[in-house]
């Protein structure tokens, strides 16, 4: 009952709006082609060390995505989007449409929307903190922030920008018939944005898994992560920074397969905190990154890691351009971290990419 009240007062200011008659819908139909060739060393077992790869810079991906005037200022908005894999053709996300699914309104009021989105947290690490923008062997989720990038199940709502302030917020159903707290997922966002600067807060929580009999497993992979990323333009080059701070054994990312082949299988960190320092500078058609990421890993095992990476990319036109990058992992006292890229997470400490980018 408590849902669908909280869900009917979001929706009214929208609905009340729609008073004239619907026009047609404007349907847009767009994608990415990406695929590039990735060097892996410092992986143990199973590691394809020179392979090509799909969506290295940035996912490949085919979408549909539109909105239809209502009347009175409110508009319906959908996306569905599909991962592709480039060098294979194949589905990627195991599903049809993997990478979003949603519905919405959006007025001068917000927009609200529901269905598979990304999560607040991923989406600050990747458009605010990081000159990578999520991509190549330099992406900052490499090390930083919470591994999974959407949630099922979520109504998202996000305010317009109002004097440089906006905000968003987020609820994830578990959607499990034992308990309405196993896999919620709720997080909020406040930025601002001014001229050249550009500053954001975001806070989320993701709850542990339930199994197929309602027992909670035995390990507790929830997670909390707060995130303050900045940027700041200054024309000749953009300044990148942010710090976050990690709770819980699912708060990182962590390669369970164990890559490094070590003797004894590492944990994952549940108590970390990240600091990210880049910059991004613009030459022409060029453009050249260079990043740093510490993990501090604040537990007795202290397995810190340490990333550097280094890339470029080269526009040949709107709509294509060639990239490479380089990065490299330094992990300690038996931390599992790998150097992984938009699409895959990677399987060893260091990695080399080449490859071609094309938007339509």
């Amino acid at each position: 009952m408590k849902t669908a009240l909280w869900t009917a007062v979001l929706f009214s200011p929208l609905a009340v709006l729609a008073q004239e008659q619907s026009s047609p819908s404007a349907v847009n139909v767009y994608g990415v082609v990406d695929a590039g060739v990735v060097a892996e060393r410092g992986c143990v077992t199973g590691c394809a060390k020179t392979k090509v790869s799909s969506g290295v810079a940035g996912a490949s991906r085919l979408g549909i995505t539109g909105k239809e005037d209502l009347g009175g200022d409110v508009r319906a908005v959908y996306t569905l989007e599909a991962g592709v894999g480039a060098d294979t053709g194949q589905s990627e996300e195991g599903r049809l449409f993997g990478r979003q699914a949603f519905v919405g309104l959006e007025s001068r009021w917000g927009a609200i929307t529901l269905g598979r989105q990304y999560n607040l947290q991923y989406e600050t690490l990747i458009d605010v903190a990081d000159p990578f923008r999520g991509g190549m062997a330099g992406t900052a989720t490499n090390l930083a922030g919470y591994t999974t990038r959407r949630y099922d199940n979520t109504v998202k709502y996000s305010t317009p920008q109002v004097r440089g302030w906006s905000a968003s917020a987020i609820y994830s159903f578990g959607e499990s018939p034992y308990s309405t707290r196993y896999n919620r997922a709720y997080g909020a966002t406040i930025g601002y944005e001014h001229g050249p600067f550009m500053l954001r807060v975001a806070h989320q929580r993701k709850n542990n898994l339930s199994d197929a009999t309602g027992v909670v497993p035995a390990v507790d992979y929830s997670s909390r992560n707060t995130l303050v990323a900045a940027n700041f333009n200054m024309k000749a080059a953009t300044l990148y920074a942010a710090y976050g701070v990690n709770r819980g054994i699912g708060s990182s990312p962590w390669d369970a397969n164990n890559p490094y082949g070590a003797l004894v299988t590492p944990m994952p960190t549940n108590n970390s905190h990240d600091i990210l320092a880049g910059i991004a500078i613009p030459r022409g058609a060029a453009t050249f990154m260079v990043s740093y990421i510490h993990k501090n890993d604040r537990t007795l095992a202290n397995q810190d890691a340490d990333q550097i990476a280094a890339g470029m990319t080269y526009a040949l036109s709107k709509r294509t351009s060639l990239y490479a990058a380089y990065a490299k992992i330094k992990n300690k006292n038996g931390a599992g971290y790998t150097v992984g890229n938009a699409t895959d997470k990677g399987k060893g400490n260091s990695g080399i990419n080449l490859g071609l980018r094309h938007a339509f």
